[in-house]
């Protein structure tokens, strides 16, 4: 093989691969960046956004990588909204919730932005309460329904659902990792 075709082939996947890196941290995880330093209370939450296989901008990823001790089930729905509003004028089909890479949960894309439009004037309590009725499953089944009655008892049922999308996305995950550290230590 010639030099000009040698460079040409490792040459070219490079520049896509850069291209595709490039765009990714532009467009994404650049934002979660600055919302994850704009906000002191976002310590302790580590987010890495991007495309659905890095080529595919209707899906966004919204990969939780790490969530200190330190930080609340708020805290990290926080980082959500904050970027939500950050993306506000962005139109994706679906957002997918991730921890360390696997599939949790699933937000259609109109709703996503409409966290995000409505992140400053939105009353925040309503917000969080509200926001696993939104959420399906990778399968695509409700992952939450939509509780009725009582004021005082559709707010508890709609916290414990708060609780318990929190559990599922990477508390329980991460209390694994933790027992399984201590158990490796003996």
């Amino acid at each position: 093989m010639s030099k000009p075709f040698m460079k040409i082939a490792i040459g070219l996947p490079v520049a896509v691969l850069s291209l595709v890196a490039g765009v990714n941290y532009l467009h994404l995880q650049r934002v979660v960046a600055q919302v994850e330093a704009g906000d002191s209370r976002n310590n302790g939450v580590e987010v890495f956004a991007h495309y659905k296989y890095f080529v595919n901008p209707n899906v966004l990823v919204y990969d939780l990588r790490d969530v200190a001790g330190t930080s609340s089930p708020v805290d990290v729905t926080r980082v959500l909204l904050q970027f939500a509003e950050r993306q506000k004028n962005r139109q994706f089909a679906n957002v997918e919730l991730t921890f360390k890479g696997d599939d949790k949960f699933v937000m259609e894309g109109d709703y996503f932005r409409k966290l995000g439009q409505e992140y400053s004037t939105q009353n925040p309590a309503y917000t969080l309460r509200t926001l696993p009725q939104h959420l399906f499953k990778p399968d695509g089944s409700r992952a939450f329904g939509e509780w009725s009655g009582g004021f005082l008892g559709v707010l508890t049922r709609q916290m414990e659902d708060f609780s318990s999308w929190h559990r599922a996305w990477y508390i329980d995950d991460l209390a694994a990792s933790l027992k399984g550290g201590i158990a490796h230590a003996d």
